[in-house]
């Protein structure tokens, strides 16, 4: 059975029925609706079984849905079936299905839980093996059992044991003490700043991850949550070479399978580690695949094993005071020797009267003799014994204050002994020598993961009685604890060790000894045998937290390859993440260097951290309603200096790691971005782009953008068909072809009526044109008004869209094609009260006919040309078009050309050359061309096309005023409600419906294509010929006769353009023209296959100046 359920055994069914009964209200009525008998009936039925009732625990890692789980009004788990049935909150019972009333949202408060699927569930599935379910527990850790000692022994491990004496010795004092306080100064800003996050509500397991991914997004928590699982990777490989090391340096050191000769130990030693990492990596990871359980509970044994070895350090240090340890070094001169390579500290002893040499003899001279041949260096130094470990009060405190670093090979020496150089000869030095490099930077990144561990209580959170008191009481308190150890300890092993005995990095003159346990009491095998248990459960812990840190990232659906180590055995142990865990162990294992390991995951660890203090310091500095830490003690200056600390020792430690680091957690970050991570988590990255948005706009507010930083902000008109789809999609590909991703683009459309009846159409609508801008790769907003007629609609967008500075400055919108088909004149009215619009709010416009026919974005031309009309100056947008143009790869290859019009005064010679060096100063390539426009009469063509446009206008009028009188009629029959119906009908039905035009279409296109009259006929001779011709409008005469005569002109020039660009005229001031302002543009236009009408803001968008 699942876990998630528990099983309830409930009454009989006679009781159920019973408590069915009593429910009933007073007068025998449920009180509820109809359906609830049947709820009744079905609750007593089920009522005589167990039931199951579901356990809301949410799912600690999320599953996949961009919701968090949550007891809140917005969870997926509210109990639909609970509902009101009370007399008390009527006033509010419609609204109870989704605002539950505070004593539901109490209960599932103090029901939620957020113990985490793991190593319960695990030890439950074993114990029961799926018969029974196991009562839940709640959490009953305190501060210190639960954080506090969690925490001491992550925190106090490997390094202190194996490194922290060579350290001392190496660095001297004063800049040992510098490491440490940097380093412990580091974790402790960290954990103030973890404290305020882990308190600011309630955090599941994941500890950092989920800290981190909640407070600045998924992008950062992906990253930041990968690397914190390489660094917890890493430190499991870098206890397991602890642990070889502890075993075959001190513990069993025949055996080692390699056996290194003529120097070649280090090597040796390397392969042994690798064999025996190898090996107990793969037993440790069987063990944690086994029984995690058996982990958990050993995590005691091991926390007793460090907190024994530290004790026996300081027994160690006080009895070093009065009773210092016999463990003595040999010297020759101030050069410390290997204590293997000889049995007594003499060149010669007298045996039986008889001066003999020693074995030490035999290693610097070529034969037992006295009058051999030894090196000079021996010859001229004596040899003498020191005490490896003086004692506390022994004053030795003063020789190890300073540093003393050198390179690999450099022998160690005692300052201050006597000693006479001379060359060595080509005998093998039996002394004891640094095995790398040494200098502050490295040591650095080889201490820094010993202050790590300090997540431990956090990532135990779901396990707390009260995690928000006992989390940063208990890190902030173990931080205090292991820092104060360490300064301590430099301290005290500086006072109490000599410094050639701290500077022997695996205790090669002390007989092999670990230098730390010849310190300790009562016998340095406590420290050897704690120091192995510690660091061996340091890397079970390791292979237990990391897969499972491993799984909650996948589990989260935010970087979608890894979703396969999402999943694991039924109890839900992470099998897959537990066998990448184990192959990237081996990755450091195959390093085989504690030294080498170590700066790789203080890498890590020092990013994590550097983001938890991030983390904060946005948080802090946005000032969002929800953060409201209970921990107080914090500040954002606080987070800052740990943030800058972590990066400065990331550097510090190794700048090449560092960058290396910081590589792989940007192409992670880059890639959750690309794949487009759909978590929205209230993150404090959205709420400082949020905070960047408001200062931005409110400074854009300020003044108008410069000619310089003009661009067309555009806000593109759509219309919707009558299944709320994009009618015009290729509109949006032009828009992306022009705007290239940059600037404001905000596509609008309007739905007519109310909000309230038609608000699911405008998010169908809304998604729907979104989906087409996901198409055409248009990036921008989109936003759909419901208005009561699409005009109001248009003009509230043109009005109200944006923001502040961030708004529109220009308006697309399509041709509508089918003005003349439609007897209603609504739509192309509307487009005439958008071009005025635009106009009076100094708006560019710009409508693009037959857009239908208009590129896609993966066509691409070839070749031919972009034409660009400069019949008159509005600002220059004309010649700045093209050019935002050939920036999209459909129109690169095109060619700029450009054609203005000279009239008979104009020079058009001087004109072309102007115009010339002003696209030259535009820094602007294309062809010129200036067309000469001749004063010409008035052909009949033009007139007639006059002629068929008033009297199409003439139409227009009344068949308005016929609809307008049926209306008026219609509205006096329901007033009246009088026996008048009849006669009053027929005088409807007498007005004509329509008036049949005076010419035809094919007398028309006739007359078109009739030879033009001479040109000596004046206009006077036209008139006698046709009469009606007198009584046109001789503006609008004068109108269609330019737009006749510039259309011929461009369609001679441009016929076979890509596209066309032309001014766009003004309408009429006078409303009453309006129809014929439509008909002069489609005569512009006509035989042009792709036009852009453009019509300018009114303000200069274009500059010769830089």
């Amino acid at each position: 059975m699942s876990e998630r359920f528990v099983v309830i055994p409930v009454g009989r069914l006679e009781e159920a029925n019973n408590r069915v009964t009593t429910d009933t209200v007073p007068g025998g009525r449920w009180a509820g609706n109809g359906n609830d008998n049947i709820v009744a009936q079905e609750t007593a039925a089920a009522a005589a079984v167990h039931i199951l009732e579901y356990s809301r625990e949410p799912n600690k890692y999320g599953d996949g849905n961009p919701q968090e789980s949550s007891p809140f009004i917005n969870s997926s788990d509210l109990d639909r079936g609970n509902l009101y049935d009370g007399k008390n909150m009527a006033l509010f019972e419609e609204e109870m299905d989704s605002n539950p009333m505070v004593s539901s949202l109490l209960n599932k408060l103090a029901n939620y839980t957020n113990l985490t699927q793991g190593v319960v569930e695990h030890e439950e599935a074993e114990n029961n093996e799926g018969a029974r379910k196991k009562e839940i527990k709640s959490p009953r850790m305190g501060t210190f059992i639960g954080v506090y000692l969690p925490c001491l022994q992550n925190i106090l491990g490997v390094i202190l044991f194996l490194r922290f004496t060579w350290i001392v010795g190496t660095a001297g004092i004063l800049e040992s003490f510098a490491i440490v306080f940097m380093c412990c100064s580091c974790t402790m800003l960290t954990a103030i700043s973890m404290s305020a996050i882990a308190t600011n509500g309630v955090v599941p397991a994941g500890g950092s991850y989920y800290m981190i991914s909640r407070s600045l997004g998924p992008e950062f928590g992906g990253a930041v949550g990968l690397c914190f699982y390489l660094g917890t990777t890493f430190a499991g490989s870098m206890y397991i070479l602890g642990t070889i090391e502890i075993l075959l340096t001190y513990i069993v050191p025949n055996a080692a399978i390699f056996k290194g000769e003529n120097g070649g130990e280090s090597e040796a030693m390397l392969n042994n580690m690798r064999v025996y990492g190898t090996c107990c990596i793969i037993l440790m990871a069987l063990v944690v695949y086994v029984g995690v359980k058996y982990v958990n509970k050993l995590a005691l044994v091991f926390l007793a094993c460090v907190m024994l070895s530290i004790f026996a350090i300081y027994a160690g240090v006080i009895k070093s005071a009065f009773d210092p340890p016999d463990f003595p070094v040999c010297l020759l001169g101030n050069r410390i020797l290997l204590s293997r390579n000889y049995d007594v500290c003499a060149k010669v002893v007298i045996e039986a009267n008889e001066t003999v040499t020693t074995k030490l003899w035999s290693l610097f001279c070529d034969s037992p003799s006295l009058n051999a041949s030894c090196n000079e260096y021996f010859k001229m130094n004596n040899v003498t014994e020191i005490k490896g470990i003086p004692g506390l009060a022994s004053g030795v405190i003063t020789d190890n204050l300073w540093r003393d670093y050198g390179p690999q090979g450099m022998l160690v020496e005692k300052k201050g002994q006597p000693s006479i150089s001379a060359p060595d000869s080509e005998f093998t030095s039996p002394y004891v020598s640094n095995d790398i490099a040494t200098f502050f930077t490295l040591l650095v990144g080889i201490y820094f993961p010993s202050v790590t561990g300090i997540m431990a209580g956090s990532n135990r959170s779901g396990d707390l009685k009260d995690a928000q008191k006992s989390i940063p009481v208990g890190t902030i308190m173990a931080i205090a604890t292991t820092s104060f150890i360490y300064m301590s300890c430099v301290i005290l092993f500086g006072a109490c060790i000599e410094g050639v005995v701290l500077r022997d990095k695996f205790g090669e003159a002390v007989s092999g000894n670990l230098v730390i346990g010849i310190l300790s009491w009562p016998s340095p095998w406590v420290i050897v045998i704690g120091s192995f248990f510690s660091t061996c459960g340091a890397g079970l812990q390791s292979l237990t937290g990391a897969p499972r840190l491993l799984q909650a990232i996948a589990r989260d659906g935010i970087v979608p390859f890894l979703q396969v180590f999402g999943h694991g055995k039924a109890n839900g142990e992470p099998t897959w993440a537990l066998l990448l865990t184990a192959g990237i162990c081996e990755i450091g294992i195959l390093i085989a260097s504690l030294d080498l390991v170590a700066p790789i995951l203080s890498m890590f660890f020092l990013m994590c951290y550097m983001f938890v203090n991030l983390a904060c310091a946005v948080q802090t500095l946005l000032c969002t309603p929800n953060w409201r830490p209970r921990f107080k003690f914090y500040h954002w200056t606080l987070s800052f200096l740990g943030m800058s600390l972590c990066l400065a020792l990331m550097f510090i430690c190794s700048w090449y790691y560092a960058l290396i680091a910081m590589l792989i957690a940007g192409c992670i970050y880059k890639y959750i971005e690309y794949r487009g991570a759909e978590k929205e988590w209230g993150d404090g990255i959205r709420g400082l782009s949020l905070n960047a948005a408001r200062y931005a706009l409110i400074r854009l507010e300020e003044a108008p953008p410069h000619t310089k930083n003009w661009r067309p902000q555009l806000m593109v008109l759509l219309n919707l068909d009558s299944e709320q789809n994009v009618k015009h999609a290729r509109l949006l590909s032009f828009t992306t072809q022009l705007k290239a991703g940059k600037g404001l683009t905000i596509v609008g459309s309007v739905i007519e009526g109310t909000y309230m009846a038609k608000r699911p159409e405008a998010k169908q609508s809304e998604q729907n044109v979104k989906s087409a801008m996901a198409a055409e790769k248009t990036k921008g907003f989109c936003h759909v008004v419901v208005s009561s007629n699409l005009r109001d609609g248009f003009s509230h967008l043109i009005q109200s869209a944006g923001l502040g500075g961030m708004k529109h400055n220009t308006v697309l919108m399509a041709w509508p094609n089918l003005w003349k088909q439609q007897e209603d004149p609504i739509s192309w009215r509307n487009f005439i009260e958008t071009v005025r619009e635009t106009t009076a709010a100094h708006q560019a416009l710009l409508v693009a006919k037959n857009i239908d026919s208009f590129p896609s974005n993966q066509e691409r031309f070839s070749n031919g040309t972009i034409d660009v009309w400069w019949i008159v100056h509005d600002g220059g947008l004309l010649m700045l078009l093209p050019f935002l143009l050939q920036q999209h790869k459909v129109w690169r290859k095109c060619k700029m050309r450009i054609f203005t019009v000279a009239q008979m005064v104009d020079n058009s010679i001087q004109m072309k050359k102007d115009l010339q060096m002003f696209l030259y100063h535009l820094r602007l390539n294309a062809e010129v061309e200036v067309v000469e426009m001749h004063e010409s009469d008035i052909s009949a063509f033009t007139y007639e096309k006059t002629l068929v446009m008033e009297q199409r206008s003439q139409m227009l009028k009344q068949m308005q005023l016929s609809r307008n009188e049926r209306e008026r009629e219609a509205q006096l029959i329901h007033d009246r409600n009088t026996a008048s119906h009849a006669a009053i009908s027929k005088k409807v039905d007498a007005v004509p419906d329509r008036v049949h035009m005076t010419w035809t279409k094919e007398k028309f296109t006739t007359e078109r294509n009739r030879n033009r009259e001479p040109a000596g006929i004046g206009v006077r001779d036209l008139f006698n010929m046709k009469p009606e011709w007198e009584s046109l409008n001789q503006s609008n005469v004068r109108r269609m006769h330019t737009a006749v005569k510039l259309n011929e002109v461009v369609v001679n020039k441009s016929q076979d353009a890509h596209l066309v660009l032309l001014n766009m005229p003004g309408p009429p001031k006078n409303k009453c023209g309006d129809e014929n302002y439509m008909e002069f543009l489609e005569v512009l236009t006509e035989g042009l296959n792709r036009v852009l009408l453009v019509r300018g803001g009114g303000r200069e968008v274009i500059t010769i100046y830089s």
